[in-house]
């Protein structure tokens, strides 16, 4: 049942989109967006690159920083909001394009807490006994599915990709996990599919991203408080035994109220809201990369990842670190 994770990657898109591009065309300024939000730039995706490519790019990339042959990886999990199609699943296009024989494939559909429950899959097959080098790859290109007349949301999301492998270990280091869901604030952050309605309320139907950014900074702030709290109690650990907490960067408000609440200094939370924006399923890899290759992150280190997302759904995970700072 033991596992590990001792290897990361990540890919961000070329276009670097700075906030003075929406001082272009909307009433907003720099100044503006960082006060609300944090972000100061974000990438976005070409036109014709897609969720895969970007998985693709951060999976050869955890290959390259840390010489591993991914041709032996028996299970692929791709945590998205935003495939390339609704099905073949980006997890089998991975598969194909990077040459991996004999690997089963899925992908999740957790929104922002995707990332974290790939993990906790990938645990959960290791436990049973039923695979052994699991790849998770958590990535979404929102600038596709922004609605970029909206000065209140379009202003927060990016794109990218983040990948790690979950592998059997003689010693583990992926520890306890918790999940949680409130279904009933489902039509405050969606993107309309098949119905028009959730929760019998009526939902744009335009194929763009909606959220109802109040409701959920509210619920965010409030549930992340909680979980955190349960997943360190779980854990039989006091939150001053965590040396960093990852939680997912939606907007740097949140995770400042959320460390004010729990007496967390801010230098113990570990983020990539400012230089990439919200990349939703990619947010939590991305920043844990950043960690990791600026030396901040060390090995066994106590780690707290958290996400949470449309669902609106949580999910935590405590792991010790085994990723080591790339050469």
């Amino acid at each position: 049942m033991n596992a590990t994770i001792s290897s990361i990657g990540i890919y961000h898109p070329e276009k670097e989109i700075r906030n003075s591009f929406f001082e272009e065309y909307l009433d907003t300024s720099d100044q503006w967006i960082r006060e609300r939000t944090g972000i100061e730039k974000r990438f976005h995706a070409s036109k014709n690159e897609y969720t895969s490519d970007l998985c693709i790019k951060a999976a050869l990339s955890l290959a390259k920083n840390y010489n591993i042959n991914l041709n032996n990886v028996d299970f692929i999990i791709v945590a998205t909001s935003t495939p390339d199609q609704i099905f073949p699943g980006v997890a089998s296009q991975v598969q194909n394009k990077l040459h991996i024989s004999n690997a089963g494939c899925m992908d999740i559909s957790a929104a922002c807490a995707g990332f974290i429950y790939g993990i906790i899959t990938a645990k959960g097959l290791i436990a049973a006994q039923t695979h052994r080098k699991i790849l998770v790859i958590g990535a979404d290109t929102l600038s596709k599915i922004t609605d970029f007349s909206d000065r209140s949301s379009c202003i927060l999301f990016g794109d990218g990709a983040g990948a790690v492998i979950v592998e059997a270990a003689t010693e583990n280091h992926i520890f306890k996990a918790i999940t949680d869901t409130d279904g009933s604030h489902g039509q405050d952050l969606y993107l309309y599919n098949l119905s028009g309605y959730i929760n019998e309320q009526a939902i744009l139907t335009d194929n763009k991203l909606h959220q109802n950014g109040k409701s959920v900074f509210k619920w965010a702030v409030t549930n992340l408080i909680e979980k955190i709290k349960k997943l360190a109690y779980v854990n039989n650990l006091n939150l001053q035994d965590i040396d960093y907490l990852i939680p997912h960067s939606a907007n740097i408000r949140i995770l400042e109220a959320v460390c004010k609440s729990l007496n967390i200094s801010m230098d113990k939370c570990v983020e990539s809201i400012r230089n990439y924006g919200n990349t939703s399923a990619a947010s939590i890899p991305i920043a844990w990369y950043n960690g990791v290759t600026s030396g901040r992150i060390r090995i066994n280190d106590n780690l707290l990842l958290i996400g949470f997302g449309g669902g609106l759904t949580c999910a935590g995970i405590y792991i010790r670190n085994r990723i080591d700072t790339v050469e």
